[in-house]
């Protein structure tokens, strides 16, 4: 597994166009979480750095001693990357593909975005080029593979290595359902928004779903219908769960496009969500992660 990524409080001063004494004071003030060295020197996890870049205003920012913030030609455009990363996939160009990613989340752009706008049309499309035959199976294979691992990359940037405080999240797809980025991309957009997050991934039995509620006792449980192989049985089952999960108080949260108006109607549920951006914005509402500085701070004023 890919470890943490840490920098000096005077690189993410130099990333954020800052004082280095306006980053201890946001460490000191709760705003920026640090890990000391066992030399008793502070550490910032790149992924803290780059949620203040997305969230904050910092004109004299520069990223490019990061290492996560490589290029994107400045290009913010989701059906513009959405197109470059279908390209990229395609080609197997697998420098293009990180680029595209970690470039436009360093860059700015939300995660959410990334995934309901860049990834989830790109990687569709993908698959409608394989199945009417524009491209082999082993294109669409190797691009799929490429885009799993880039986000597993960058999912590792966003795991934090003390989570007290966060709330816990568990969630997966159920028994039959073989997709994997939707529930991947769930827990990375909860990650994102300051919980705990543990995804049991693919083809998961429910009656695992209820075994992790007794266990882990977490405050929200997600769901992620891809591909729903047995209506009847998921229903059932499902509403088992559902009950387990209220009566635990637990805030249960569904999506997928393998979820129809039909089949949606029949099922309880404290949240459901057309995109992650759904799921984010719920999130966020259950739990405030900790407070931003003042917009706009230059170095000049410290």
């Amino acid at each position: 597994m890919t470890q943490p990524q840490y920098i000096s409080t005077a690189e993410a001063a130099r990333a954020l166009g800052v004082g280095v004494s306006t980053v201890k004071r946001w460490v000191d003030e709760g705003i920026l979480p640090a890990h000391k060295t066992a030399g008793g020197h502070r550490k910032l996890l790149v992924a803290d750095v780059l949620r203040l870049v997305r969230e904050g205003d910092f004109p004299q920012r520069d990223l490019s001693g990061l290492q996560l913030a490589v290029e994107t030609q400045g290009q913010r455009d989701p059906k513009i990357l959405a197109q470059q990363l279908l390209s990229a996939l395609k080609r197997g160009d697998a420098h293009a593909v990180r680029s595209l990613i970690h470039g436009s989340y360093a860059s700015g752009v939300a995660l959410e975005t990334l995934a309901d706008f860049v990834i989830a049309p790109a990687m569709i499309q993908l698959g409608h080029e394989w199945e009417t035959g524009e491209i082999g199976v082993f294109h669409e294979h190797r691009g799929t593979r490429l885009c799993q691992s880039t986000l597993y990359e960058l999912k590792a940037t966003l795991e934090a290595p003390d989570d007290r405080g966060r709330p816990l999240a568990v969630g997966g797809s159920p028994e039959g359902d073989y997709y994997v980025l939707a529930s991947l991309l769930a827990e990375m957009v909860l990650l994102d928004a300051g919980w705990q997050a543990i995804d049991l991934g693919p083809h998961t039995p429910l009656v695992s779903f209820r075994q992790a509620l007794s266990e882990l006792r977490p405050r929200l449980l997600w769901i992620s219908v891809s591909d729903l192989a047995d209506r009847d049985r998921f229903l059932s089952e499902y509403r088992v769960l559902y009950e387990e999960a209220e009566r635990a108080g637990v805030a249960v949260v569904v999506g997928g496009r393998g979820l129809t108006d039909a089949v949606r109607s029949a099922m309880p549920y404290t949240c459901h969500g057309d995109g992650l951006r759904h799921l984010g914005a719920f999130a966020r509402s259950q739990h405030r992660p900790p407070r931003r500085p003042k917009r706009g701070r230059p170095s000049h004023n410290d």
